[in-house]
């Protein structure tokens, strides 16, 4: 088993969270897991992303050049990573902040999550990555629904962060029929 992924999006959008605590997540699950940011101006509205690869063996490198799944949390990293997305790669786009018609490539799954409205809805704006995370559980293999929320709130919970409306945020996205 070897899974490479790429969360991307803005500076405070928290793609560098959702990637460590998926990385964290497969970790705790007995997986191999490297976890490598990349955020330059982040903190000011700059673009961000993480790689974060899984596998039943040792990770040799952080490249990742033909990736599994995308999480891409606006426009810019559709654009930018898009191309390394390998055919039937999953595409999980935040469709509050990407045009509905935009063209994807016809060789990806593309799932479109309105995050931001549905992290609205449950008042917890902030949890608009983790309605993203629901939908990874959903959209793929990698991790069960009920682990991954499971260790999502431990995350929190060790910051001394306790909000029950993550969960929330994360079955609704578990619970959208969202493919294109």
């Amino acid at each position: 088993m070897k899974v490479e992924m790429i969360c991307s999006g803005f500076g405070g959008q928290g793609v560098l969270t959702t990637g460590l605590i998926l990385a964290e997540a497969g970790m705790k699950l007995g997986m191999n897991v490297l976890w490598y940011p990349s955020y330059g101006a982040a903190m000011r509205g700059g673009t961000a992303n993480c790689v974060v690869k899984f596998s039943d063996k040792a990770i040799a490198s952080p490249n990742a050049k033909h990736i599994d799944i995308l999480i891409a949390l606006n426009a810019p990293a559709v654009d930018k990573f898009e191309e390394r997305l390998r055919p039937d790669g999953l595409l999980l786009v935040n469709s509050s902040l990407v045009p509905d018609d935009r063209e994807y490539r016809k060789d990806i799954r593309v799932v479109k999550v309105p995050v931001a409205e549905i992290a609205a809805e449950l008042e917890n704006p902030k949890g608009a990555n983790i309605v993203m995370m629901g939908a990874l559980a959903k959209n793929s293999d990698l991790f069960a629904a009920d682990d991954l929320e499971r260790l999502i709130n431990e995350y929190f919970e060790k910051k001394g962060k306790i909000n029950p409306k993550n969960s929330l945020c994360f079955r609704a996205g578990t619970e959208l029929n969202a493919a294109e």
